[in-house]
């Protein structure tokens, strides 16, 4: 039987893995020493690079998280130099998250402005209910061109050629339903004065 032969801890070969060992554990980076010698640099390198006061302590932290997952790969003695180059990426990622942000608040807040508030829909639904009333007390024939041509925004044109009448009509017609919906909007909005006193 061939027996393994145990390494001797006093042979050469044993001390050179010892010494290799002792040579890493004494050149390699911690994390306790990045942070406690690199952090204000740090901190700074991330301001004066565009992160925004109230993100940069997140940013450093993004910083320093990804130089400990890679701390093996560090070399001694290039750590500010990849700490400088973390620190650019980080940066660069948090002012476009943050030009994100800016421009999804613009679109929520221009988006507010166009909102009509609980008032304005109260008064949209009123006068909404108002044209409803007057349109019903028109003629459908006057009513048709009315609604073709004041809401839908039909030319004189396009409304004689979808009614299959000539445009002279149309215009006519046109004509007696405004003089109609002002008569009608009158009356009404003067019951309605009338009623609420």
């Amino acid at each position: 039987m061939n027996k393994a032969k145990k390494p001797d801890p006093d042979s050469d070969e044993s001390a050179g893995v010892r010494a290799e060992v002792s040579r890493v554990t004494k050149t390699a980076v911690t994390l306790a020493k990045l942070v406690s010698d690199h952090l204000p640099f740090v901190w700074r390198l991330l301001r004066r690079c565009g992160v925004p006061p109230a993100e940069v302590d997140d940013a450093a932290q993004r910083v320093f998280l990804i130089a400990n997952e890679k701390l093996a790969s560090i070399r001694p003695g290039s750590e500010r130099s990849f700490l400088i180059a973390v620190a650019m990426r980080v940066a660069s990622h948090a002012r476009r998250a943050n030009q994100r942000r800016e421009a999804a608040h613009q679109r929520f807040s221009e988006y507010q402005a166009a909102c009509p508030v609980p008032d304005g829909l109260a008064h949209l639904a009123e006068a909404r209910d108002l044209l409803d009333r007057v349109l019903d007390g028109m003629p459908d024939d006057l009513r048709s061109v009315f609604v073709l041509f004041e809401l839908e925004q039909l030319t004189i044109s396009e409304v004689a050629e979808l009614l299959e009448l000539p445009r002279g009509t149309v215009a006519t017609r046109l004509r007696r339903a405004r003089m109609a919906f002002q008569v009608a909007a009158k009356s009404i909005e003067a019951r309605t004065e009338g009623g609420g006193q």
